[in-house]
């Protein structure tokens, strides 16, 4: 019988741990706050029989509100305590009999780029907020598998959290990391919908950043995504586009790179790594989107 992922929780110091060993949760021995100081941070988490089909981070108190309204639990422990980066939120959701929801089976944490790729060749999906987000430490990601492969069958995104709320409910994942990441600018995300049935699933991404780019893409029958990814910043218009052709080659999972080190390393392990600067023409952070068939 599978075991599925029911409960999350986080340890801030021994007592936190104590107790949660003793309610049977197990702890990944990976310290959130390594690199930078601060507590000795853990994520602990015990099985059951209602999975955990969602997991979110949030980085401000905006990007909470959908997910409250949507249900989401809130685990109220900052994973940046002590490390003056990102006031950053682990939240989850157990989704029974939902459409877009597949259990959660394991979670793990990596702490370097060359880890990474060995969990993308796994079949790992990663969270795209790095949990030292702010506080200049190593580069740590949460990454969770599911029961069965999941198939990315719809994409979006927002520059206002009006519509959170809906989207949550509707079964889309937010990619926690700001698309405008310090450019300023609004909070701008990119969401994504998952499936079991690699029919109707995307097979292709992109991302234009000029004029030139844009017809190019739509010559070649991409569709746009009709939200700036640059909303705010400066008057350059940065776009995701994507295709639908078929069962071939279907996305399986999609984030951000925000660390340039990993670049290559995902290249290796077979992921596609759009290298077009979401902050083209600012001085935001240079960001790539990256997805694996």
């Amino acid at each position: 019988m599978t075991k599925y992922i029911t409960h999350l929780d986080v340890s801030l110091d021994s007592d936190d741990e104590q107790k949660l060993q003793a309610q049977g949760y197990k702890k990944i021995n990976v310290d959130l706050n390594k690199g930078v100081g601060g507590k000795y941070i853990y994520i602990w988490y015990k099985y059951g029989s209602t999975a955990i089909t969602r997991i979110q981070l949030t980085f401000n108190d905006e990007m909470a509100v959908g997910l409250i309204n949507a249900g989401y639990t809130k685990v109220a422990k900052d994973l940046n305590d002590g490390a003056h980066g990102s006031v950053i939120y682990l939240w989850y959701f157990r989704g029974v009999n939902r459409e877009f929801h597949t259990p959660i089976v394991e979670i793990d944490v990596t702490t370097d780029a060359g880890s990474e790729g060995m969990k993308l060749r796994q079949g790992w999906e990663r969270l795209a907020c790095d949990v030292n987000r702010g506080a200049r430490g190593d580069w740590i990601h949460i990454w969770v598998k599911r029961e069965k492969q999941t198939y990315i069958c719809d994409v979006t995104a927002t520059d206002s959290s009006g519509s959170d709320s809906d989207l949550f409910r509707q079964g889309y994942i937010r990619v926690d990391e700001d698309t405008n990441r310090g450019a300023g600018g609004a909070y701008v995300f990119i969401w994504y919908r998952q499936t079991t049935n690699c029919k109707g699933a995307l097979t292709d991404l992109n991302v234009s950043t000029n004029e030139t780019e844009r017809q190019a893409l739509q010559q070649q029958n991409y569709i746009p995504v009709n939200v700036n990814l640059n909303e705010g910043t400066c008057d350059n218009l940065i776009y995701l586009w994507y295709r639908k052709d078929g069962v071939n080659n279907p996305i399986k999972a999609i984030t951000l790179l925000l660390n340039m080190a990993a670049v290559e390393v995902y290249k290796k392990a077979g992921a596609n790594v759009i290298q077009r600067n979401l902050n083209a023409g600012n001085n935001g952070s240079t960001e790539y989107v990256s997805y694996y068939q």
